[in-house]
């Protein structure tokens, strides 16, 4: 059924129903179950504020450890990347030493942002950093603390 566009134009989903998938998704788990996220404030009715969590791959300097990040979903998400931030603090070359902000010229999905990126494309990246040759040796803060 065409609508009388030319071309292979897309549905753009709006906003909100863009976070509600991503919602229900992040609360069923993803994959193995090392990575997951949710919304801080289930009253937020701009779905703004949400909390992943990481748990540390194998073999690595992370191994069993529990990354608490905050992503914000400002008006413009989709089409911009949310904020990152880790709360648990983590020495990673992608992450400022002092805030615990993935800064995104150092975080290539962040730079280079596409509309059908999720948080969990986010999360999952992130947790393929920690294993990645220069993430995955690197001295790690004492465990349980915190930006």
């Amino acid at each position: 059924m065409s609508l009388g566009n030319s071309g292979g134009s897309s549905v753009i989903v709006p906003r909100n129903f863009r976070l509600l998938e991503e919602l229900e998704r992040g609360e069923k788990g993803i994959g193995d179950g090392t990575v997951s996220y949710g919304m801080d404030d289930a009253d937020d009715i701009y779905m703004r504020s949400w909390t992943g969590t990481i748990i540390g791959p194998l073999n690595t300097a992370h191994e069993g450890r529990i990354y608490q990040l905050k992503l914000f979903c400002d008006k413009d998400y989709p089409d911009k990347p949310p904020s990152v931030r880790f709360h648990s603090r983590i020495n990673m070359t992608c992450v400022n030493h002092e805030t615990g902000v993935v800064e995104p010229k150092k975080f290539g999905m962040l730079a280079n942002w596409q509309r059908e990126y999720t948080m969990e494309h986010i999360l999952t990246q992130l947790k393929k950093e920690m294993a990645a040759p220069h993430n995955r040796k690197l001295v790690q803060p004492p465990e349980g603390t915190f930006f």
